[in-house]
């Protein structure tokens, strides 16, 4: 049989146990907020040097299997209901295999993505990436194509393909033909002048983005992603 004394002894036990969790708890959550609204500041007030940096950081935590998982609390998912702040803007390939916030390590809110097969270009792609610059103020855009691409192998062999799938090989073209004779692999060679001439295009047709880069709050980089060693190299 229960001993109503010992009962009572236990009881008030956990109402201490319970008292002192519920102190401490508010001493901690004032601390874990100020982290989170220095976060946002960090990321809406960023510039585009330290947002690239940011980035690589990212992909350095994510190479070493030391992820962090940032920004995917419930208290990012309300914040984020009330507006986004996207430190870099990122214009990356379709493939399964290339996932932004994962291979640099970034959560809710952090990259303003647009994928496409091929990290080609359009009017309404463009459009896409100009949004995020002038409206949203994003500091960085970065072009990141990356190794094996299926797209570019297809626009390097030639073949017809079916349906719409010829526009993305179109678009492809001009890398494979400027590339074409050089030394390496072909298929890596493409790859890479993709992306390059991605990132000239976008300099040159957007008057919006060439006046922000000129003013210095726009940085637009090129990236490969090595599918072997989950690398992320600038090379424009």
């Amino acid at each position: 049989m229960t001993d109503p004394k010992k009962t009572g002894r236990m009881s008030r036990r956990n109402l201490i146990l319970m008292a002192g969790a519920g102190t401490l708890m508010a001493s901690i959550a004032p601390g874990l907020l100020k982290v989170e609204a220095a976060n946002a500041s960090e990321t809406s007030n960023i510039t585009p040097d330290a947002a690239l940096q940011k980035l690589m950081d990212g992909n350095r935590r994510y190479i070493q299997q030391k992820r962090t998982f940032p920004d995917q609390s419930r208290s990012r998912i309300l914040e984020l209901a009330k507006g986004q702040h996207p430190f870099a803007i990122v214009l990356g390939c379709s493939d399964s295999r290339v996932a932004p916030e994962i291979l640099f390590d970034q959560g809710l809110g952090d990259l303003f993505e647009i994928r496409v097969a091929g990290n080609v270009l359009d009017n309404v792609v463009l459009g896409s990436i100009e949004y995020a610059a002038a409206e949203l103020g994003v500091p960085l855009l970065v072009v990141l194509g990356h190794e094996r691409c299926g797209a570019v192998k297809a626009a390097l062999d030639g073949k017809p393909v079916p349906g719409h799938i010829g526009s993305l090989v179109a678009a492809i073209k001009p890398a494979v033909y400027a590339t074409k004779g050089q030394l390496g692999d072909a298929w890596d060679n493409a790859v890479r002048a993709n992306v390059k001439m991605s990132v000239n295009k976008l300099k040159a047709l957007s008057p919006i983005l060439a006046k922000a880069v000129k003013a210095g709050t726009l940085k637009v980089v090129g990236a490969r992603y090595d599918i072997d060693s989950g690398e992320v190299e600038v090379i424009a």
